[in-house]
């Protein structure tokens, strides 16, 4: 039996593709057949299995300002208590440790767009996040820039938003202004500078954001700068409260 997984990258159309309902149903299904388990190789299984999810995606006691790990009942770290971020919650389903790193590298980089049905699972069994997504009024995937669009051909944080939520996703809301410099291995200082101004919301659509409960979804999670930049756009368009979802949390620098 052939695995559904070398279906995957007939999937990866544009977001704004005409297909992209067709290519929704078609992921949708393909994600419910058996296939081959892409850390264990178990099989018959899901793309990755439910014993898996459970040894390398464990619950994990984590800030709640910026998801790093924590020891149990402590609720937030000392940076976010001297510098609370702009998020009222972070929340992650795992850690950016092996098996993740190349699980999201395929998803995000090499159009594998169909493992954002499985990846949306693994959010949701987070703690909280089945919550957040309950109480919210939107939820807002972290944009990208034309140019990275163009690179990719879809945004990985709206394949995600859109299956942890499709009623609710929106997609034009929060828009990427500029593009940047990477930021791997700048300071945290220089990371916000670099920020700076790199988020807004749709102009003629500032009314949808005032007083919104905001659920807002990222993939991947390294010094929380993206994501403060964005949540402090959405502040400044009047959220009332914003709980940001990202599928992994890099560990905390050493």
């Amino acid at each position: 039996m052939r695995s559904h997984r070398a279906l995957w990258p007939f999937l990866s159309f544009s977001s704004f593709s005409p297909f992209r309902p067709l290519a929704s149903l078609l992921g949708s299904v393909l994600s419910r057949l058996p296939s081959q388990c892409a850390v264990c190789r178990a099989w018959p299984s899901r793309p990755v299995c439910d014993a898996c999810v459970a040894r390398f995606a464990p619950p994990t006691a984590r800030c709640g300002g910026c998801a790093l790990p924590l020891p149990e009942g402590v609720s937030r770290c000392g940076d976010c208590v001297k510098h609370p971020p702009p998020l009222d919650a972070c929340l992650a389903a795992c850690t950016y440790a092996w098996p993740w790193p190349d699980a999201i590298a395929a998803f995000k980089f090499h159009g594998d767009a169909g493992r954002a049905g499985p990846f949306a699972t693994l959010l949701r069994s987070a703690p909280w996040v089945e919550l957040a997504l309950e109480q919210c009024d939107l939820v807002l995937p972290m944009p990208l820039s034309p140019e990275r669009l163009r690179e990719r051909g879809f945004n990985q944080a709206h394949e995600l938003a859109r299956r942890l939520s499709p009623a609710r996703t929106d997609p034009a809301l929060l828009l990427r202004t500029r593009d940047t410099v990477a930021q791997s291995g700048l300071p945290r200082a220089e990371r916000l500078r670099n920020l700076s101004g790199a988020f807004a919301v749709e102009p003629l659509r500032a009314d949808a954001v005032r007083g919104k409960r905001i659920v807002l979804v990222d993939d991947v999670m390294t010094s929380g700068a993206s994501l403060f930049a964005a949540a402090q756009a959405l502040r400044l368009a009047g959220a009332a409260h914003i709980t940001a979802v990202v599928l992994a949390r890099t560990d905390p620098p050493r």
